[in-house]
């Protein structure tokens, strides 16, 4: 059976996961994002076009007739994307929250939309999607995890169930992102830094010895990258950990801190200095940094 699927939300994730499944040729798409209509964002439904994927009018519009919902927008958003989506869903429908937030967020998401008779999946994107496409490593739970995962092996989608809990599966990307997301702000600050005095090469050669199982040179490009072409995303996933970690009764020192340094560099515009280009090239990554800081 051909899955009828629905994104709201057609950013950067929506668009790697659709690529990934019509390669497939397996489903029929159809997209819905609050930027489709815009002059100035054009390139979202130019995007969607040029892959074949459906332009909806409107929340409902797109989730209606769908067999599977992907919810794909920012994190901040997510909740009221979700509410907006509520007079078309219908029972028998999954509703995938692929968002990146907060345990407790999916949990309130999960009962907003429980009384439509839609199976709700709380879903961790546990890697960056563009090497991936729609195979990108997820951690699923929920009430409709169990039914998703073999629907998901059919479109090719490499989903690994959790529990049949709403945040479990949330928790372990949050806290895993507070090393990960963390390590990508410390590496930022280290070489930004180590390069005002030229030592960068001599800090680096020192991690090496005392973690020789690393490269830390790629490392370090790779992870100064990923800062500075989704900082602000990222900045707003450790928002919400540092969220998380309150609401639990744990100062969220290193999260918050994170969050900061993520949010520093898309306030820094180095993305737009680079002008496009994409690069894991350690040097000229700072280098950028260095210029956008006026040094």
């Amino acid at each position: 059976m051909s899955e009828r699927i629905a994104f709201i939300g057609f950013g950067e994730a929506g668009q790697t996961i659709s690529r990934g499944l019509l390669g497939e040729g397996k489903p029929a798409i159809r997209a819905y994002d609050i930027l489709f209509g815009q002059p100035a964002d054009a390139t979202l439904e130019a995007a969607a076009r040029g892959l074949g994927v459906g332009l909806a009018r409107d929340h409902v519009d797109a989730v209606r007739e769908a067999d599977l919902v992907f919810l794909t927008v920012t994190a901040s958003s997510s909740l009221q994307a979700a509410r907006s989506c509520l007079p078309g869903l219908n029972k028998g429908q999954l509703f995938l929250d692929m968002n990146s937030v907060s345990p407790q967020r999916k949990i309130e998401t999960a009962a907003l939309v429980a009384p439509t008779g839609v199976a709700y999946v709380d879903v961790a994107v546990m890697a960056p999607a563009a090497p991936y496409l729609h195979k990108v490593p997820c951690l699923i739970g929920g009430p409709g995890a169990a039914a998703l995962v073999p629907r998901a092996r059919a479109l090719g989608m490499k989903m690994e169930f959790v529990s049949p809990e709403v945040g479990q599966a949330s928790a372990i990307k949050m806290f895993r992102s507070i090393v990960v997301k963390g390590l990508e702000a410390i590496l930022v600050e280290s070489m930004t830094a180590s390069s005002e005095y030229g030592v960068e090469a001599r800090v680096l050669a020192s991690l090496q010895e005392t973690f020789p199982g690393i490269d830390w040179e790629k490392l370090a490009g790779y992870m100064i990258e990923r800062v500075v072409s989704h900082g602000k995303r990222r900045a707003a996933e450790m928002r919400e950990v540092a969220a998380t970690l309150e609401g639990i009764g744990l100062e969220p020192i290193m999260a918050a801190a994170s969050a900061v340094r993520q949010q520093w560099i898309a306030d820094l515009g180095v993305k737009e200095r680079l002008k496009g280009k994409t690069t894991e090239d350690r040097a000229e990554l700072v280098r950028a940094i260095r210029e956008a800081m006026g040094r």
